[in-house]
């Protein structure tokens, strides 16, 4: 199970789960469903358009 910080760091950066979804290019759905915890195992692409978008390593994002 992969734990990760996305809501967490969105919001201290000021973004919006839209904004965040622009930038991935993920819908935001699904970036709402990782937040939550609904989905798991995100795929490494995913992860890394996720930490590209919030200017973070992979291991600021997600805890494996």
């Amino acid at each position: 199970m992969i734990y990760n910080y996305i809501q967490e760091i969105r919001k201290q950066q000021g973004l919006t789960i839209t904004a965040l979804a622009k930038k991935t290019g993920l819908s935001v759905g699904y970036i709402c469903h990782l937040e939550r915890g609904s989905r798991e195992n995100p795929s490494m692409k995913v992860m890394k358009k996720i930490c590209l978008a919030l200017h973070k390593d992979l291991t600021d994002v997600f805890y494996i």
